[in-house]
């Protein structure tokens, strides 16, 4: 086996490899001229087969006559014409006529036709080739077909263009994968690297080809891979280039050919292999979704973009960083972003930095590189963001920072079709209270109970005073343990507990309840120990994990666990006030206040809906 990596390079050395490692000279099909030529790239010029009109043709209703004939012709002295032809727009001029005379401007009596206008040679008729002649050019090469353009060649003669094609073959690897589709077994996950990666080179074109999950056996990786190099310009291979000791990749690859790196400096996405077989790159993707993803974004779409391909360049905004990100010296780190735009300022919130959480790049609408120069971002800085998504689209979200609620979720669904992207971010009730006094969100969850039993108010007083708030009202909901076996607040100490982070109003709640039962939190086994959703505290629970926690009664009935009731508290949006005028937020409260999202706070069970859309502040 290989070591782990080679000399370890740096981004930039990493593409000029790439670069001068490959000619990346794309293939040319042949294909019909239908909707699915879209999008192509033409490999040659392409030429008008015949003229069009191909014969003079009449661009108005009138008669054609001889324009010699019409001289001198006025109201005053009108023109009686000896010859001349009844047309209609679009009909062909017969010959030896050169001029069309609006029907407006004759007179007509039985077979007499007297003109009141003269008309000059060529006047109100379509010449041959008016729009295009024969053997003109239609479209140059590197042309990427429009809609239009599919219009235009089918009326000018052409039904077949050749048009560049570069395909890629995707191959995964290992014993641990399982088809799309499937209910994984423990131990087991799902192959979804590919199908990812066949998305993004679709997008620009290139022909990707999947092929059928080939497990930890050095021989038939190896089968496949020469296969692979043979039916394709560019392979990729899945997984296969880490330490593990069933990891063959980087081995093959040398055997085939030889491997020009393993390791660069990026993050995620260190491990990723380069490698030539019979002159054509084999690029081996890290198993980690995001991981894969930086590589396929960062080093095969530059690849992809030589041959020749549209690759979409992403736009960019620059966003004041919410929170700091620490980076390693020498590495490039790739950042995934929630971006929204709050008054005429963006504001960027990070996503989890997990290499194997592919929600956050479901969440994510941008991303932020941190040089490998550099140790991090500050919060608070203003950062280059690169997006995800047009930015009018990311014009369109609406940050939410604080407490957690599976209700959330289907709010955002909601009021999608609206024009509103919600992107919520789980901080705890107190994490969006600063939030909102950094105006770092457009709205903050929270259910922070009070000393004196209210919930809210009083914190923001305390931490945002003189502030014009408002709150609205999501739903009075049940908080409660949640468990296997129906245990009871007073049964907590000696079991096994999973808590909310310091700051939710959950984990407040909790210690309030604590402090009056008289019940020391030391008495409770994994009281230290933290998640930051209801669902995750549910999912710890179901799994054995532990055998309570404190969470909504909705996130208990969704994994179907006990739950018995400790308060019922009051779930608030707030926010600034100035900001109910923001069309983005007038349609969120609609449909907090519609029946549609209370007949869902219903069927999610647990919260009452009486003060549900309801304003104060």
């Amino acid at each position: 086996m290989v070591k782990r990596y080679l000399s370890v390079i740096s981004l930039a050395e990493a593409r000029a490899l790439v670069e001068r490692s490959f000619p990346a000279i794309p293939g040319v099909v042949r294909v019909p001229v239908t909707a699915g030529t879209v999008g192509r790239i033409t490999a040659a010029p392409i030429f008008a087969r015949f003229s069009v009109p191909a014969i003079h043709l009449s661009a108005m209703d009138g008669i054609a006559v001889r324009s010699a004939e019409t001289l001198g012709a006025s109201e005053q002295n009108p023109v009686t014409l000896p010859d001349a032809a009844r047309v209609n727009t679009g009909n062909i001029v017969p010959a030896g006529y050169d001029a069309v005379v609006m029907i407006e401007d004759v007179w007509v009596d039985g077979e007499t036709y007297t003109v009141r206008k003269p008309v000059s040679p060529w006047q109100h008729i379509r010449p041959v080739g008016e729009d295009i002649g024969e053997s003109e050019m239609i479209l140059s090469s590197h042309h990427r077909i429009r809609p239009q353009d599919v219009g235009a060649l089918a009326n000018y003669g052409v039904t077949e263009v050749d048009v560049l094609n570069v395909r890629a073959g995707l191959i995964p690897t290992g014993s641990e994968l399982v088809p799309a589709g499937v209910m994984p077994p423990p131990g087991k996950v799902v192959e979804s690297n590919t199908l990812m990666a066949a998305s993004v080179l679709a997008e620009a074109g290139v022909e990707a080809h999947r092929y059928p999950i080939v497990p930890d056996d050095p021989d038939r990786i190896r089968d496949a891979v020469r296969r692979g190099v043979v039916e394709n310009d560019i392979l990729l291979v899945s997984a296969g280039s880490s330490a593990g000791t069933r990891d063959y990749t980087a081995d093959i690859v040398r055997d085939l050919g030889e491997v020009l790196a393993h390791g660069v400096a990026i993050k995620p996405g260190k491990p990723v292999i380069v490698g030539r077989v019979e002159g054509k790159p084999v690029i081996g993707l890290p198993g980690y979704p995001l991981a894969a993803a930086t590589v396929l974004r960062e080093l095969v779409m530059p690849l992809v973009a030589r041959y020749g391909l549209p690759v979409r360049e992403p736009g960019h905004v620059a966003a004041r960083l919410t929170t700091s990100l620490q980076s390693d010296i020498g590495t490039d780190e790739f950042v995934l972003l929630s971006v929204g735009k709050i008054g005429d300022r963006w504001v960027a919130v990070p996503q989890s930095r997990g290499a194997g959480i592919q929600m956050s790049a479901v969440r994510a609408n941008g991303y932020l590189r941190i040089p490998g120069d550099m140790e991090g971002a500050e919060a608070g800085k203003t950062v280059d963001v690169r997006l995800t998504v047009p930015r009018a689209e990311a014009e369109e979200a609406v940050l939410v920072t604080g407490s957690h609620d599976p209700a959330l979720d289907y709010l955002a669904d909601l009021v999608r079709p609206r024009g509103v992207d919600i992107h919520s971010t789980h901080l705890g009730s107190m994490g969006g209270v600063i939030a909102l006094k950094k105006e770092e969100c457009h709205a903050a969850p929270m259910h922070l109970l009070a000393p004196d039993g209210t919930y809210n108010t009083y914190y923001l007083e305390r931490y945002m005073p003189g502030a014009d708030l408002a709150l609205l009202c999501v739903a009075e909901r049940q908080q409660g343990i949640i468990s296997r076996d129906g245990l009871s607040f007073d049964d907590l100490p000696g079991r096994t507990f999973i808590n909310r982070q310091k700051g939710s109003g959950t984990r407040m709640l909790l210690d309030h309840t604590l402090a009056a039962r008289g019940i020391d939190p030391a008495s409770i086994p994994g009281y230290g120990r933290e998640a930051t959703t209801h669902l995750a505290v549910a999912l710890a629970v179901r799994t054995g994990e532990a055998d309570a926690g404190m969470g909504v009664y909705s996130a208990a009935k969704a994994l179907d666990l006990a739950f018995v009731p400790v308060a019922t508290e009051r779930y608030e949006l707030a926010m600034h006030r100035a900001m109910l005028d923001d069309p983005g937020i007038a349609a969120l409260v609609e449909t907090v206040s519609s029946a549609a999202f209370k007949q869902v706070l219903r069927n999610l069970g647990g919260y009452e809906t009486d003060e549900t859309g309801v304003l104060r502040g």
